[in-house]
């Protein structure tokens, strides 16, 4: 009888914990929307989504190897991403994420070059171009909570 309380708990253990990651790991506020925006869109017209709330799903394709501060998510066609900033230390993704699916929440912002140049904490200095520091107006997202599975 002991034997079968113990092989039901690690049997439940199991089942809880392929739940968990099935479900993938979930940073920073929950997510509410229910439809999908493809990345595609918003790139195409951003400024159509520029202040709104969307729910984006893609590919990990590099994260802030400093402060966990970004990812950058790939779009539904080859070589199209989007860049997803969240506020340092509310959000830290972890540095092995890439290559991992993201499902992020949060809203469109443009990013102008000067908007960030005075960001010159050595915490987030990045080698080479850095993508919170773009040289032309380009638009990302603001994240407020995210899902890695």
């Amino acid at each position: 009888m002991k034997m079968l309380k113990r092989s039901l708990l690690i049997i439940a253990l199991f089942l809880f914990v392929t739940k968990i990651n099935a479900e993938g790991e979930k940073y920073g506020k929950e997510i509410t929307l229910k439809d999908k925006t493809p990345v595609t869109s918003i790139l195409s017209s951003p400024e159509k989504f520029d202040g709104k709330t969307v729910l984006v799903e893609g590919k990990i394709l590099n994260v802030c190897q400093s402060m966990g501060c970004w990812i950058e998510v790939s779009g539904e066609n080859e070589g199209e991403k989007i860049l997803v900033k969240v506020e340092d230390g509310v959000i830290v993704f972890p540095k092995d994420s890439k290559g991992k699916t993201a499902l992020v929440e949060g809203v469109v912002a443009e990013v102008q070059p000067s908007a960030e140049e005075n960001h010159d904490d050595k915490e987030h200095k990045h080698d080479g171009d850095d993508p919170c520091n773009p040289k032309t107006k380009t638009y990302r997202i603001n994240g407020l909570g995210a899902v890695i599975k």
